[in-house]
Order: structure tokens, then C-alpha cells, then sequence
């Protein structure tokens, strides 16, 4: 599958796909102060993407960062086969970068509560002030959509030239645009409808013992 010049790489969301669970919607459900349901109605007529969404969610949590990363790491449940997926990706010299429309402060920790080694992730910014008020910054924005905070897809193409071919592991929205610029789908959950909707070929998975399997048999 790859080239004595190219590697290739894997990019993979996070909540829903390495975290089974959504650890975005977790955390803004417990703190959240006041109700969403306006938010949730722009967002579900597609008035607005996830990054205005989490703009204007920020103003209604109260939470100081400690209590809501210790929840976090509470509630979290890394996927058991993630592990030994980052190991075979290194024996087989296969890159592995994060793509995440969640949020930087909890998958750093998660990885290192679980003694991962260091992965390149992309992800929105939470800053949290002395007053325990959260702005959020998006780093990876593309201000030509302004849809999702972290534009996969920008991320998924800026890096083609590097690679003979790139993988991409995803479960839900924010997902399905770049699994349109993918050379290999694997997809689970929402994903898996609108590739199925859409006619984008996928390979449906359960969890990363499925992405392994298919990595040994053919990488």
C-alpha cells in the first residue's frame, strides 16, 4: 500500500471514535447553566455550524477547569483496541494525526492517562479565565465555510502532497466532509448513514480491532 518515497497516513476523529464517548457534549451538558434548545434549533436547521454553536454555548457553562477535565477523565472511556492500533501504525510506519471538532485540553490529558505517546492532534481551544469563564478559540478554522471549528477537511488536503494515501476513521458530522477527500473510509454511527446516503464507499467498523484487522491483512 505504500511507496519507498510516501507514507501513508491516518487521520481519526476523537469523540465517539478514539472516546466512545462524546466527551464535547458530556462536559456542555453537566455545566452548561441555561437551556440550549434555541442553539440545538439553529444548529439542527443548519443556520449555524458547530463553531458559532460552541461561541455562543461558552457563554452558558460555569465550570473552573480542574472540575470539568476531572469529570472528564471520570466519565471517559478509551476505545481498548486504540492502543494496540498506535503500535501497529508505528511498526508499520504508518502516520497517525488527530482531527477533532472537541476540544484541546481533554484529549491531552486522556492520552497521557492512558501513557499514549505523543500523536499531532488538531482541535478547537478552550481558555479558561481566573473567573472560570470559557472563550474558545479555533485555531483550525477555515473562514471560507465557517461551518466546524476545525475544518477536517482543510487539514485532510493540506497534507496530500505528503502522503500516497490517507485513511480517515470518524464516526459522526463534523466527519463527513472530509471523508469525501479520503482515498479509505472507515465509518461508524452517523458517518456510516450519510456515506451510505451519499454513496461514498466506507468500510463499516465497530471499533479499532476492525481498523487493525484490516491494517495487518493489507498494510
Amino acid at each position: 500500500m505504500s511507496s519507498p518515497t510516501k507514507k501513508n497516513l491516518i487521520l481519526t476523529d476523537f469523540d465517539g471514535t478514539i472516546s466512545t464517548v462524546d466527551l464535547g457534549s458530556r462536559f456542555i451538558l453537566k455545566f452548561v447553566t441555561s437551556s440550549l434548545e434555541d442553539i440545538e434549533q439553529e444548529f439542527a436547521k443548519g443556520k449555524i455550524g458547530s463553531r458559532i454553536a460552541y461561541e455562543k454555548i461558552a457563554e452558558r457553562i460555569e465550570g473552573s477547569r480542574k472540575e470539568i477535565l476531572d469529570y472528564i477523565l471520570e466519565i471517559e472511556k478509551l476505545d481498548p483496541h486504540f492502543p494496540d492500533f498506535i503500535s501497529l501504525c508505528r511498526d508499520k510506519n504508518i502516520d497517525v494525526k488527530i482531527v477533532s471538532d472537541g476540544f484541546d485540553f481533554y484529549i491531552k490529558a486522556i492520552m497521557a492517562k492512558h501513557n499514549l505517546p505523543a500523536i499531532e492532534y488538531y482541535s478547537n481551544q478552550a481558555v479558561f479565565g481566573a473567573d472560570n469563564s470559557l472563550s474558545i478559540e479555533f485555531p483550525e478554522r477555515n473562514d471560507l465555510c465557517g461551518r466546524c471549528g476545525t475544518c477536517k477537511s482543510w487539514i485532510l488536503n493540506s497534507n496530500r502532497l505528503l502522503y500516497e494515501n490517507i485513511i480517515y476513521i470518524g464516526d459522526g458530522y463534523s466527519d463527513f466532509c472530509p471523508s469525501k477527500f479520503a482515498d479509505l473510509v472507515f465509518a461508524k454511527n452517523l458517518l456510516f448513514q450519510r456515506c451510505q446516503q451519499k454513496g461514498i464507499p466506507c468500510i463499516p467498523f465497530k471499533d479499532f480491532s476492525d481498523i487493525n484487522a484490516y491494517l495487518e491483512k493489507n498494510c
